[in-house]
């Protein structure tokens, strides 16, 4: 006797698609994007971060950053540099921006997400600073495509839900370098980041970056030893 073919729901097959993606975020360490009086500031829990890096720059005021399975992160970020090239010698330097970059990473993710077996197991954040305050953006990608525009700070990966709760009651508006270095590095110590009860990450478990403001072309530099502001 034939057996009747069987059936999924198209909204079970989307919710599964969307387990399996958190699940493999969640596994992966966290990242941190705050804004700063002179920037944004980018931290990473990554101790390999000297061979593998999960912060980049993608043009000239904007960087990069991603956590959950690294090829398809990667391959996002190379995505993102053609993109943001070809646009730039198409068109004018200042056509590239973390808007339409954004809106072309949501397309991919949310075509991915719909039409292939497996979804991507990332979730990313793309940040563009300014020349003033009010001008800086953070937009935070998930594994489906939906974009969220950041006010002022984000984290992705981990328990990303409760990092986010403790960001909203400690991030302040015109907070220096030093004090928004010190906001990511305890949130990235807690416990059940990768930390230590009572004991704060070390430098070099962290990959840090910053997009400073002042800089007049390429704002992206990466802090390779200990926290720096003088530019």
């Amino acid at each position: 006797m034939t057996q009747p073919p069987f059936y999924v729901s198209p909204e079970q097959v989307m919710a599964d698609r969307a387990d399996f993606a958190r699940a493999g975020i969640a596994r992966g360490r966290s990242v941190v994007v705050l804004g700063y009086d002179e920037g944004i500031l980018l931290v990473a829990d990554n101790p390999s971060s000297r061979s593998l890096n999960k912060i980049s720059e993608i043009y000239d005021r904007i960087a990069f950053a991603g956590v959950g399975k690294y090829n398809e992160f990667e391959n996002l970020r190379v995505a993102g540099i053609r993109y943001a090239d070809l646009r730039g010698y198409s068109y004018d330097r200042s056509d590239v921006t973390a808007r339409a970059l954004a809106n072309a990473y949501a397309q991919t993710l949310g075509t991915v997400f719909t039409q292939d077996q497996k979804p991507y197991e990332v979730e990313i954040v793309v940040a563009e600073v300014g020349h003033v305050v009010a001008d800086d953006r953070i937009y935070r990608l998930a594994y489906d495509g939906s974009v969220a525009d950041e006010q002022g700070w984000v984290a992705v990966g981990g328990d990303s839900a409760r990092l986010n709760e403790i960001l909203a009651e400690r991030w302040r508006p015109g907070m220096d370098l030093r004090d928004a270095h010190a906001l990511a590095v305890d949130v990235l110590s807690l416990p059940d980041e990768g930390g230590e009860p009572g004991d704060l990450l070390p430098d070099g478990a962290l990959e840090m970056a910053v997009l400073e403001r002042h800089r007049t072309r390429r704002c992206f530099r990466r802090i390779t030893g200990p926290l720096r502001d003088d530019g």
